[in-house]
């Protein structure tokens, strides 16, 4: 049985499907459009981190991994998503990752999951590491994910008729942040960043797992997901796993958990190069 946020992604991106697929095809494939920075990207160690946030949220929530990460030495630059299509929020990432002075490791939660997949081709990109996120395959969208899944009841999402999505305010903090502080679940409601629900019916172009190693942090109290669902996405893609008991906002409520996957991700990838 099909899920209450499955069925509002389905519908809505069946309606823009045509327009999605258009600006699915406009995206460039990276792997032909960067030039490899031979000398750097292919032979130094990763101090570099991009951290790519997730629908409805901005940047800001990642303030925690970023001092966890900047104290071990590690250069961190937080990509701001703008979440009004899925080829925007693929720009702000692929020009964060022209910006690294070497090899990265990009770092999705949520539906920057789906961003990092497609962006993560980029030469620099040495590893990806998923929060609680999406990892479609190449020819899919991000709505085909939740087939067969039963999202919890917690999790809702309201689609204004401009095709913008938010989470209903009243089950915010049980659906997305029950782990968080009543200070900054009520901060985070209230800053909420809609996303273009159209995005979710765009396919990908290309599908960096295949060919980046992979980490995988699950929260295992999350309800924006079933965990079947979390669990089977990153069995699919063949990611290291670590489960950490938290909600959906375990970007922004387990920081040291984060960092330190992340850290083992470039501490491999330079090993491995």
């Amino acid at each position: 049985m099909e899920g209450s946020m499955f069925k509002t992604i389905r519908t809505v991106a069946f309606v823009a499907a045509a327009a999605a697929a258009t600006v699915g095809v406009q995206q460039p494939a990276l792997a032909q459009s960067h030039e490899n920075p031979a000398g750097t990207a292919a032979t130094a160690a990763v101090k570099n981190v991009v951290l790519v946030h997730g629908a409805f949220a901005d940047g800001s929530g990642w303030r925690g991994v970023y001092q966890e990460l900047t104290a071990r030495g590690y250069h961190v630059t937080v990509v701001q998503n703008p979440l009004t299509s899925f080829a925007d929020d693929v720009a702000a990432t692929r020009r964060a990752l022209d910006r690294q002075d070497g090899p990265a490791i990009l770092v999705g939660h949520s539906w920057g999951g789906t961003i990092i997949t497609e962006a993560g081709v980029h030469p620099r990109v040495r590893g990806l590491v998923y929060v609680s996120a999406l990892s479609p395959d190449a020819g899919e969208t991000t709505a085909q994910q939740y087939e067969g899944y039963k999202t919890p009841p917690e999790f809702v999402i309201e689609t204004g008729k401009d095709g913008f999505g938010f989470i209903k305010p009243d089950k915010f903090v049980a659906g997305f942040a029950a782990d968080a502080t009543p200070a900054d679940a009520a901060f985070l409601n209230a800053s909420q960043v809609p996303i273009n629900m159209a995005s979710f019916g765009v396919k990908l172009q290309n599908a960096a797992w295949r060919t980046k190693p992979s980490w995988a942090v699950i929260a295992t109290e999350d309800k924006a997901f079933d965990q079947r669902m979390l669990q089977g996405m990153a069995k699919r893609i063949g990611a290291r796993v670590t489960n950490v008991s938290a909600s959906h906002a375990l970007f922004l409520t387990q920081p040291r958990v984060v960092a330190d996957v992340i850290d083992e991700a470039a501490r491999q990838s330079s090993t491995a190069r």
